[in-house]
């Protein structure tokens, strides 16, 4: 089967001004990468607009009439960060949609997995809250959809952005049929994430932040995903894995202090796919989230392509923490332990 990528000219129509760096250009670039530097065959998706009823799964009713209704308005603040344009509400279902569909064809064995390049971003979007250049949650909405629709128990969304997924963490912290697992800068925007924050009720233990210092290098992030998430994923057994995949780790990203290269991403990528490979029959979509460093978002989203469809051989890195790395995972480890003995 076929890697299936999402793509559609028009989120280029959601734009938040000239000066803003989640800008048109953001997919501009990757779309250019993707004609010119992508040559295995794969199935290009159209997307269609999620439902209103589809985004009122993760979004409270007046919260998505509040976005409907600055349809046609050139410009209306939603937070300090984040604005509409004329388009965007059309956009932001369309970037929803876009992710829905393309788990539906994962499901229906019309592709083996997919990369949705969409925009607007979506996990820093609460249930009735802009924030973070985000307007709807995208990788929440389509958990929801794989849960109802399909019948899954047991996802996990894995968040590697700069940036805790706030949104997506709010979404499930209560629940354990969705293991929301985030790695992120911290201290930084949005200020959440910190490692005792491990879900609440029936979801206690399916909420795993590993918050991260600046300066974190491809070994360090391969540590974590090969020594924390693995063994954490192997014994929940995701039926499906949903990946808000933002490039902005990237080295030289300018909102963030991560130095993790193209290299760093393929290795992520693959890590990603062996376990989906070992528990959800292969089954694994990523969405694009962050990434504001164009040649970062150009390099990473095509180690991450390459990795998905069966081009790129297995990465020669090792999954080494420097020792101040070792430090900060301590409290994550054994606040993790109590709720995964058998796997840390």
């Amino acid at each position: 089967m076929q890697t299936g990528i999402v793509k559609d000219r028009r989120y280029t129509e959601h734009d938040m001004g000239p000066f803003h760096v989640e800008s048109p250009r953001r997919i501009e670039a990757i779309y250019d990468m993707l004609e010119k530097e992508i040559l295995f065959p794969y199935l290009e998706i159209e997307p269609r607009p999620a439902k209103e009823e589809e985004v009122e799964m993760v979004h409270n009713p007046a919260y998505v009439n509040l976005i409907k209704n600055t349809s046609g308005q050139e410009r209306v603040y939603l937070d300090p960060d984040t604005s509409t344009s004329a388009r965007s509400y059309e956009v932001a279902l369309l970037a929803a949609g876009g992710l829905i569909q393309a788990a539906d064809s994962i499901m229906e064995e019309k592709i083996q997995n997919g990369f949705a390049l969409v925009r607007p971003p979506g996990h820093h979007a609460e249930a009735g809250r802009a924030m973070g250049f985000c307007l709807f949650n995208n990788v929440a909405i389509a958990a929801e959809h794989l849960i109802k629709e399909h019948g899954l128990k047991r996802l996990l969304i894995v968040d590697w952005d700069l940036h805790h997924g706030n949104g997506t963490q709010h979404s499930f912290y209560n629940r354990k049929d969705v293991l929301y697992f985030s790695s992120h800068q911290f201290p930084h925007y949005p200020g959440s994430g910190y490692w005792d924050e491990i879900g609440q009720g029936e979801g206690q233990g399916y909420t795993v932040n590993v918050p991260l210092r600046a300066g974190k290098t491809d070994e360090d992030y391969l540590f974590v995903y090969r020594k924390i998430l693995a063994p954490i994923a192997s014994s929940y057994k995701p039926e499906f894995i949903l990946v808000s995949a933002g490039f902005d780790i990237y080295q030289g990203d300018p909102l963030g202090g991560m130095l993790v290269s193209e290299q760093g991403f393929g290795a992520l990528t693959f890590e990603l796919l062996s376990l989906a490979h070992d528990f959800s029959k292969d089954r694994i979509l990523f969405t694009l989230e962050g990434g504001y460093d164009l040649e970062g978002l150009r390099t990473g989203v095509k180690q991450v392509l390459l990795q998905l469809g069966g081009k790129a051989n297995k990465p020669v890195l090792e999954a080494k923490a420097s020792p101040s790395t070792e430090i900060e995972l301590d409290p994550v480890l054994r606040t993790q332990k109590k709720y995964w003995p058998l796997a840390l």
